[in-house]
């Protein structure tokens, strides 16, 4: 026997009320694995269900990604290139970016603890900046964004003025591997 079209838009309806009632914002939840469920009706009035799993902890403030030039590289939440700057002391907990600096490479802060994503085996901390802010460090390097990064997976701060440089999973500089040693917009030594 055919549904009828009653028959039917209950079925959507009380689909799309059992939805909503589960709650959720759509994000992952920071400790675990999510999985996620897509519920569709066809015409027949059955229910088709796909799931998806997101393995990467997806709010992880500081995550590993694949870099086609430089391999695996420590990325901010927002999946942004983070990079450290040698002027800055390894394990000192502070930084000398500061005024101008800053407008070039912003640095990754948190208002809570930082959290790692799969695949980060440096230590993540954080210090406390002049602003007040909690800047993020990797392996006792403080970390900061370019500002010329405009896209996921651009890593245009790669050796500026021989001084900016990405990391790898374990929070070591890597310096071997550049994909610019200069920068057009004057944002190097500081």
């Amino acid at each position: 026997m055919r549904p009828t079209r009653r028959a039917f838009l209950t079925t959507v309806g009380a689909t799309m009320t059992l939805a909503g009632c589960l709650g959720g914002d759509g994000e992952a939840n920071q400790t675990t694995t999510t999985t996620a469920a897509d519920t569709s009706t066809t015409t027949a009035g059955t229910t088709k269900t796909t799931t998806t799993t997101n393995r990467q902890t997806s709010k992880a403030t500081v995550r590993v990604s694949s870099h086609p030039e430089l391999d695996d590289i420590l990325v901010g939440p927002n999946e942004m290139t983070l990079y450290m700057f040698d002027s800055d002391t390894k394990g000192k907990m502070e930084s000398t970016c500061y005024d101008s600096c800053v407008d070039a490479w912003p640095p990754l802060t948190v208002k809570e603890s930082p959290t790692k994503g799969d695949g980060v085996t440096a230590m993540i901390e954080t210090f406390e900046r002049k602003s007040g802010e909690k800047q993020v460090t990797a392996n006792g390097w403080p970390l900061y964004y370019f500002s010329s990064d405009a896209n996921p997976g651009d890593a245009n701060g790669q050796g500026v003025s021989d001084v900016w440089w990405v990391l790898a999973p374990d929070g070591m500089p890597m310096k071997s591997k550049t994909t610019t040693t200069t920068s057009s917009d004057g944002g190097g030594g500081y």
